[in-house]
């Protein structure tokens, strides 16, 4: 599978962005936080992929608990 991510600092200074996109990752996950739905993020974003948004949600969540095993240790 190819990343959903891509870093580049020639885009959004280096923030993590849909790959393909110049929307940063972090407005997904601001605008969840905010009550909005996917559709309504993909509306607002129409160049992200409805896959690419599976996709970092499926990364966030596999990476949590590897994160929160780190942070305990």
């Amino acid at each position: 599978m190819t990343s959903p991510i891509k870093i580049d600092s020639q885009i959004q200074g280096g923030a993590p962005c849909f790959a393909g996109t110049r929307v940063p990752v972090v407005s997904l996950f601001d605008l969840l936080e905010q009550g909005y739905s996917i559709d309504e993020f993909l509306l607002d974003f129409p160049t992200v992929k409805r896959q690419q948004v599976v996709d970092v949600l499926d990364l966030a969540r596999r990476d949590v608990p590897r994160y929160a095993e780190a942070r305990a240790g």
